[in-house]
């Protein structure tokens, strides 16, 4: 009955209007940039790990715009 409760609730629509460009980038790093299980262990391992991923990403995009100009 909460979790019904819950999700009529205007906090739960607008936050579910978001989460697909949550997924969309979550599957955008899994799926073409390699982003897996955490190599190393705990929670600051899997940090550590998804910054850099980020950050590759990032700099890909960079140099692809640097490259078309």
């Amino acid at each position: 009955q909460k979790q019904m409760e819950f999700q009529a609730s205007d906090y739960f629509k607008e936050k579910s209007k978001e989460r697909y460009k949550i997924e969309a980038k979550n599957s955008e790093l899994k799926h073409r940039h390699g982003y897996d299980v955490a190599s190393s262990s705990g929670l600051v391992g899997m940090e550590m790990q998804g910054a850099a991923t980020i950050f590759a990403v990032n700099m890909k995009r960079i140099i692809k715009l640097l490259d078309q100009n």
